[in-house]
């Protein structure tokens, strides 16, 4: 059988390939799935897909008429995925539940000390031999307060970081993680994790009730001198608030790894073509504001490990075998 697999990065096509040898043919598209390349899967059986693939409706039916019967996404959210017309359809859909949460985890902390000891700056700076320390003034991260939103896996990994790094730990979710209680972790609600937190740090998947968890309401409860990082979905956030926080002088720093309305724009290069976002325009006007382009689950490792569970995920649809991966189950009588 030969696979097709959209939106492959150029570091990840020989790890896929070799992922599949000696099992299946895979074709590998640096295109991702949207309304006008879902035609290009007529005929592919099991097609899959990035993390900013378009599956809604309409592109899911194109693919059900085209004669697939599997998806593999190759990521753990799924919030980009109808779920019921993949059902309707009788589509067989699986992620990646699982793989390093170290990757997300140090990332996003490699976010929060690059804004709070002015990095880019600072690089910027000593590429024109320029080494003066004005405006690069950070804090210690020793003795002070972060907030993490969502303890699992890789709420647990930053707060591990955390807790070496000697902060106070407050915890928001809807369960709490016995690891991260061990760790010295008070769980408390949002308002006051807000509140209190010098460091933010969100870990929750989107979801309809976590959609703009972090309102304007919500940003007007954090310090003026907080730092916000979000290495989850873009979703989460307000951007639109969260530039009217950033233009009233809020903030010490903002790290962001994702962006609400990303798709279309993050993994694609505009530099030529300039973009019609003014939301993020200008966002990455602000000198305390990062942001990068959805990269934090991408080290080697992870990027491994998901490859590994989508043949897997393959491997079981063709031998009819379900997994915790699976979101939708396969082709009635299948």
């Amino acid at each position: 059988m030969e696979i097709l697999a959209f939106g492959v990065q150029s570091d990840e096509k020989p790890l896929i390939e070799k992922a599949f040898a000696g099992k299946h043919e895979v074709r590998c598209l640096d295109v991702f799935l949207n309304r006008d390349t879902a035609p290009i899967a007529a005929g592919y059986e099991v097609v899959s897909t990035s993390v900013n693939a378009d599956l809604g409706g309409a592109v899911l039916q194109t693919l059900a008429a085209g004669g697939t019967q599997m998806i593999a996404q190759r990521s753990t959210g799924f919030n980009n995925i109808d779920l019921d017309v993949a059902e309707r359809l009788a589509l067989r859909v699986a992620r990646v539940s699982y793989y390093s949460p170290y990757s997300v985890a140090e990332f996003a902390w490699t976010l929060a000390m690059a804004v709070n000891r002015r990095v880019i700056r600072a690089a910027s700076r000593t590429r024109d031999f320029d080494f003066r320390l004005d405006g690069l003034l950070g804090r210690d991260m020793h003795g002070r307060t972060v907030g993490v939103i969502g303890t699992g896996k890789i709420g647990e990994a930053f707060t591990r970081i955390a807790h070496g790094f000697g902060m106070k730990l407050l915890g928001w979710d809807v369960a709490e993680n016995p690891a991260c209680a061990e760790l010295g972790m008070r769980y408390v609600d949002k308002e006051r994790l807000l509140a209190e937190s010098d460091l933010v740090s969100l870990h929750v998947p989107l979801l309809p009730s976590t959609h703009h968890l972090v309102d304007k309401d919500a940003l007007a409860l954090m310090k003026d001198d907080a730092i916000l990082v979000n290495s989850s979905r873009g979703g989460l956030i307000d951007t639109s608030a969260l530039v009217g926080e950033l233009r009233a002088g809020r903030f010490l720093g903002v790290g962001l790894d994702v962006y609400e309305a990303e798709a279309g724009l993050f993994f694609l290069d505009k530099s030529l073509e300039g973009v019609d976002d003014d939301t993020l325009a200008r966002l990455v006007t602000f000198p305390n504001v990062i942001v990068t382009s959805h990269q934090a689950y991408y080290t080697e490792d992870a990027v491994g490990q998901i490859i590994d569970a989508t043949v897997e995920n393959v491997g079981d649809y063709l031998a009819g075998r379900h997994s915790d991966n699976v979101l939708v189950p396969a082709r009635p009588g299948t």
